[in-house]
């Protein structure tokens, strides 16, 4: 067991934990954003991401540190927390992202971690291998062999009380992700980077990294710290959160300043185009997109950079606050229909709504059905199967029905869609108590049939009968040839 990190509270697969940084002597709360700094441009300080925006933990190159003739000797004689004037925890990458982008770098694994612990990082990386999507199985396959090789000996290196990464790669095949997630859990290392994952986010797709993260996910423990690595706009942290991850990393909030782009949480607007600012955070409250535009370079860009922080800190906040109240479902419901690549996401999040269900709580506070996708939440699959678990006595007579008892009938089950039948006693139950729109989609009455059919299924001497307002007939279609259908209002 990691006695470095919990989780306290869950809402599907999302959680809000405690990461504790030993070395740093600090505790972590997440999810949490890990902002990059450059260490050789600031646009804002470290000492700034801490005190004006709470920055808990922040991320910087170890590489370009070990590289650099400016600050090398200085990192090394100051460490990293005086250098940045920062006293939270930092983590520091190895070089990987350059190794991907450049084809090869100028370190390996145990003299980087060496150089991270002696310039004071407190969570330091590993060279592994970044295998983007799509590359042959054959190329996956030999670069995660040797991703893996790199874990057991980072392993081997003495770094004191400093935690290191174990990167999960894989590309895009997800029973490769699997497998390295259970390759990491099975090391003594410490947080669990889910890597190679940006170009997928710069291509918007999304259902591609739930699939990756679910895939991780799965072959990594409960008490495993997940980072998203190079996921840093505000649009997605609902749904990779719900998706299980805990730790995001970014540079888009300096980097789309530098461009003159303004991070919203449904994506991303031209300075240019703007002219009214939708956000009350201080830059926006106290400028116009014009004042803003007619700065110069650097104070548009230093503009543009707190208050694309402010959005993406404001949206980390939202997010635990939702894992906190039991309704995170609901704002990635919300954030999906911002972009149809988000919507993508959702549903390919609920693609694995088993494996959300496992950690769902059973009891929140009250659950809201606002779309067709509302039907695929992991209550609802809960639901369907206690349903299958069910035992009512043999030759019972019973009606489940969207109307009120009948008497006619040995017994009366409520009947409501996306759920299906419940015994009456359960009504006051959560999610049966969910709050329900009258008009509900063609999908929430599919599902309700696919819950008479699961009673079905466990209870066959049991004589069923569904009365309903109107069902669509793709939902009667789904019943059981042995269940009797009754409209209601005729």
């Amino acid at each position: 067991m990691r006695d470095h990190f919990e989780a306290r509270t869950f809402d599907g697969a999302g959680r809000v934990g405690e990461l504790r940084v030993p070395r740093a002597g600090v505790t972590v709360e997440t999810p949490a954003l890990l902002p990059v700094v450059n260490p050789h441009i600031e646009t804002v300080t470290p000492n700034e991401l801490e005190t004006e925006f709470g920055a808990q933990i922040l991320i910087t190159n170890g590489y370009i540190l070990s590289q650099s003739e400016d600050l090398r000797e200085e990192a090394l004689e100051r460490g990293l927390h005086d250098l940045y004037d920062f006293s939270g925890a930092i983590m520091t990458d190895s070089g990987s992202f350059q190794l991907a982008e450049y084809g090869d770098i100028d370190t390996d694994t145990e003299e980087i971690l060496r150089f991270q612990h002696d310039v004071g990082s407190d969570i330091g990386t590993p060279v592994d291998i970044p295998t983007p999507p799509d590359v042959s199985r054959e190329r996956a396959e030999a670069e995660l062999a040797t991703t893996q090789e790199r874990l057991e000996l980072a392993e081997t290196v003495d770094v004191g009380d400093m935690l290191v990464n174990a990167p999960v790669q894989g590309s895009t095949y997800t029973d490769l992700r699997e497998q390295a997630g259970r390759h990491a859990a099975g090391t003594d290392l410490d947080v669990f980077p889910v890597g190679a994952v940006v170009p997928m986010l710069n291509s918007y797709r999304y259902a591609d990294m739930v699939n990756v993260v679910a895939a991780a996910k799965r072959g990594l423990t409960t008490d495993a710290p997940v980072h998203l690595f190079g996921a840093g706009h505000p649009m997605m942290f609902a749904l990779a959160v719900a998706m299980g991850c805990d730790l995001f990393d970014s540079a888009a909030y300096a980097l789309y300043a530098r461009d003159d782009r303004y991070l919203t949480v449904r994506g991303t607007e031209h300075l240019a185009d703007l002219e009214y600012f939708p956000c009350s955070c201080p830059v926006c409250a106290d400028h116009t997109p014009a004042e803003v535009q007619a700065c110069d370079d650097a104070s548009r860009e230093r503009l543009l950079a707190r208050h694309n922080l402010h959005v993406t800190f404001e949206e980390m906040r939202r997010v635990k606050q939702a894992v906190r109240t039991g309704n995170l479902l609901e704002l990635v419901d919300v954030r999906a229909r911002g972009h149809p690549a988000m919507l993508d996401g959702y549903r390919a999040l609920l693609d694995h709504a088993d494996q959300l269900e496992r950690t769902d709580p059973v009891g929140k506070d009250a659950f809201f059905h606002v779309s067709a996708e509302s039907s695929r939440r992991p209550e609802v699959l809960r639901h369907h199967q206690r349903l299958a678990r069910l035992s009512v006595p043999e030759g019972t007579d019973l009606l489940c029905s969207e109307g009120e008892k009948n008497d006619d009938f040995d017994e009366t089950w409520r009947l409501a869609a996306p759920f299906g039948p419940y015994p009456r006693h359960l009504s006051d139950s959560y999610p049966l108590t969910a709050e329900l729109p009258e008009r509900r989609s063609r999908e929430a009455y599919e599902t309700a049939a696919d819950g008479v059919a699961a009673l079905a299924e466990a209870n066959p001497e049991v004589s069923l009968t569904v009365a309903h307002w109107q069902w669509p007939d793709s939902a009667l279609a789904r019943l059981p040839d042995g269940v009797a259908v009754r409209p209601l209002g005729e």
